[in-house]
């Protein structure tokens, strides 16, 4: 078999650790893999083959890793119960600070609770989610 053919195959490889992590940096080893059959294409040897993977590997990680982890930082992305903090909800159920009641929040019912003593929401009323407590939403 050819050399470009076992590149190809280690490419691959080294995507699907990719797609099921969704580590980076299997992508550009995998890349540089592709690199690698590119230079046997070419009937480069394999010392050629082996840098050829290396310096596109290294490159990709020292120069492209860092600028995507920084817009991954900055996008503002939340996710989890992160991105249910601040908005709001419909009460389906009584809430007040005691028993828990229910609400429509993100298109799910969640228990909820009132974040301040004595306070009362009715079914129908807009609350606001000020955190998630195990299951709970505590809203105001």
């Amino acid at each position: 078999m050819d050399a470009w053919v076992w590149w190809l195959i280690a490419a691959v490889g080294l995507g699907i650790p990719l797609v099921i992590t969704a580590m980076p940096e299997f992508g550009m080893f995998a890349v540089g893999a592709l690199g690698g059959a590119a230079a046997a294409g070419m009937d480069g040897g394999i010392v050629a083959q082996v840098i050829t993977f290396v310096v596109i590997s290294v490159a990709l990680l020292v120069f492209v890793r860092p600028i995507a982890y920084r817009n991954r930082q900055t996008a503002g992305q939340r996710s989890g119960i992160d991105a249910l903090k601040g908005r709001q909800a419909v009460v389906l159920e009584r809430v007040d600070s005691g028993a828990d009641g229910r609400i429509k929040l993100a298109g799910e019912v969640w228990s909820a609770r009132a974040l301040e003593e004595g306070r009362v929401f009715d079914p129908g009323e807009q609350v606001d989610v000020v955190e998630i407590d195990g299951a709970t939403a505590v809203v105001m």
